[in-house]
């Protein structure tokens, strides 16, 4: 069993993460990145199971658990040594209802015996203030309603009121069903309720994958990650998280605990790209409209990060009370980075923005007004790409002419220049590429290593940075250009630890990187079948399949010592990442048969 072996059901307003013992670990209510309800994901409190909802199985033996068929409904399978089996369910609800997405902030679990005479026990024990608070319980009939300060969440269930509060064990012998959620009566019957909406919930998923452009090979894989990526869109807003978690470290014991819950500019154009691709138009347009809404409200300085709802504040606090992941804090709540300059921010927003402008399936599309909005970004890009910044892996206490913010800061006037010839505005296209050729070309004197044939980290270094494998991507360089398959030969040399690759390899503010991101190993799979070198490609693909947990899913980084996932999960980056390569590496449906 590896440490990040969960399975994360969600609706697109709230997730959760269930263990494989079929233990909720992690819930934030009412949205990603409200308050922990659920929290021994970093806090291991040991035989209490404080912070979880378990159904323990007395006399356990062991579990399975898989995915309902491409659906975002888990189910656990819990064994105990009589030959006792019972059948746990888990979803949160999403389907059509009266003509609006319903997507309530509740979990349901159904709990049904398949072998035996089963002896069972409900440990529902949430928590509030990050595991610091107990909430207060009242009951009725039904229902236990555990109060906490900021919010009341109710157990409606067909279960024992009383066996559930004081957990005590009793015979599963009949299905149950336990349904937490808002402080409100159910209109149906509890039973009939969860039935009702598993149907419609699975029909939801199944009619939703049905309609994703996905590539003839490696289906599964696609399917489950293009399912993660939807579980991260906020349908509220549009944002698209980085992750659901907080505080997984990057690496054992190395401090490097980060606050995911957050929307990521960056990540634009990747998530962007790769919903356009799976034909998800409606999460994309939603995406850009939070992306352009943010580029209009905060033109002067677009920080790297935002909250869900689009407030620029995040203050970066530590958690006291909670021990980490494994025993491996700090915990932290909020990110710090939004206080960062990182310059590549402008380019990465006109480069997702891009889409508006030319993908004609979409409602609303690109103007001249917008367009415009977006030449204020251009003309921050053009004023600091070559000054000193944090960069994209947000260094903390070190400055530079990061390369690859600089020629995100061309993308912006390259893209923009693209855009008003696009619309037909020929002053400003030339405008814009006037701008772009001439940060190209101070980029190709300053960030260009003549003697080694490679583009280095940042401005006159030597320091290799993964990033680079991206030049093609952004059209920077082509990729017969002799530069390019020098760059990929000296991440290579470089940056490479057998199948992995890291960000860099110097130390940083915590030492020096223990594990690969495992995004960069994706960009080094897309730079290998950018230069022909295919074969390569799909296997080293085929690698990094197998390195996923029994789900289907990634976190942000592997340890290449014993490939175990580390870092926080499931990762927004990685999933996309694989997504990318499956559709460019795949053999095409019309060779297919």
């Amino acid at each position: 069993m590896g440490n990040l072996d969960f399975g994360l059901i969600g609706n697109c307003t709230i997730s959760a993460l269930v263990d494989p013992h079929g233990r909720i670990v992690w819930t934030c209510m009412p949205r990603f990145d409200g308050d922990p309800v659920f929290c021994s994901l970093l806090n291991n409190d040991g035989a209490d199971g404080h912070g979880s909802f378990t159904i323990e199985v007395q006399n356990f033996t062991h579990a399975e658990q898989h995915y309902l068929r491409n659906t975002a409904i888990l189910v656990t399978l819990l064994h105990d040594k009589d030959g006792g089996v019972v059948e746990v369910t888990d979803f949160i609800p999403r389907c059509k209802r009266y003509g609006r997405t319903f997507r309530p902030i509740m979990i349901v679990r159904r709990v049904r015996p398949i072998a035996g005479s089963p002896l069972i026990r409900v440990r529902l024990q949430p928590t509030y203030d990050f595991g610091a608070g107990r909430p207060s319980i009242t009951f009725g009939s039904n229902h236990i309603r555990y109060v906490s300060p900021e919010m009341v969440v109710r157990l409606t269930t067909d279960a024992s009121v009383t066996a559930v509060m004081e957990q005590t064990p009793f015979i599963l012998d009949r299905d149950l069903t336990l349904v937490l959620g808002p402080d409100e009566t159910l209109e149906d019957g509890v039973g009939e309720f969860g039935q009702h909406f598993f149907g419609e919930t699975k029909r939801y998923w199944h009619e939703w994958v049905r309609f994703l452009g996905i590539p003839f090979e490696w289906q599964d894989a696609v399917i489950r990650a293009a399912i993660t990526l939807k579980l991260s869109a906020v349908d509220d807003t549009g944002a698209i998280i980085a992750a659901p978690t907080t505080s997984l470290p990057e690496a054992p014991a190395s401090s490097r605990n980060w606050d995911y819950r957050y929307c990521w500019l960056r990540d634009g154009y990747f998530v962007v790209n790769a919903l356009n691709r799976l034909s998800v138009t409606g999460t994309m347009e939603r995406y850009l409209h939070f992306i352009t809404s943010i580029a209009a409200t905060h033109g002067a300085r677009l920080q790297p990060v935002y909250r869900i709802s689009g407030r620029p504040d995040m203050d970066e606090n530590s958690i006291p009370n909670m021990q980490g992941f494994r025993g491996m804090g700090p915990v932290r709540v909020g990110n710090a980075a939004y206080h960062q300059v990182q310059n590549d921010v402008y380019g990465s927003v006109i480069l997702a923005a891009s889409h508006v402008f030319f993908d004609q399936r979409l409602e609303h599309r690109g103007d001249e007004s917008l367009f415009h909005r977006l030449e204020d970004l251009g003309e921050l890009a053009r004023e600091v790409y070559d000054k000193p910044d944090a960069g994209l892996w947000e260094l903390r206490n070190s400055a530079r002419v990061h390369t690859f913010s600089s020629v995100m800061c061309w993308v912006a006037c390259d893209r923009l220049s693209r855009i008003a010839a696009h619309i037909g505005l020929a002053d400003r296209a030339a405008y814009w590429r006037k701008h772009a050729d001439g940060i190209h070309r101070v980029i190709c004197e300053r960030s260009f290593d003549a003697t080694r044939n490679t583009f280095v980290e940042c401005f006159d270094g030597k320091d290799m940075d993964a990033s680079l494998l991206l030049l093609k991507e952004m059209d920077f360089l082509a990729a017969d250009d002799p530069r390019f398959a020098g760059t990929v030969a000296m991440v290579e040399k470089e940056l490479k630890h057998g199948d992995l690759i890291y960000r860099y390899r110097k130390e940083d503010d915590f030492g020096r990187p223990e594990t690969a991101f495992l995004v960069c190993t994706f960009w080094y799979i897309d730079a290998l079948a950018a230069l022909g070198r295919r074969d390569e490609a799909r296997d080293l693909f085929e690698k990094m399949l197998s390195y996923r947990n029994p789900h289907g899913l990634l976190s942000e980084d592997v340890d290449p010592k014993d490939l175990e996932l580390w870092g926080n999960f499931p990762q927004t980056y990685s999933m996309v990442g694989l997504i990318h390569s499956a559709l460019r590496l795949s053999n095409s449906w019309e060779n297919a048969f």
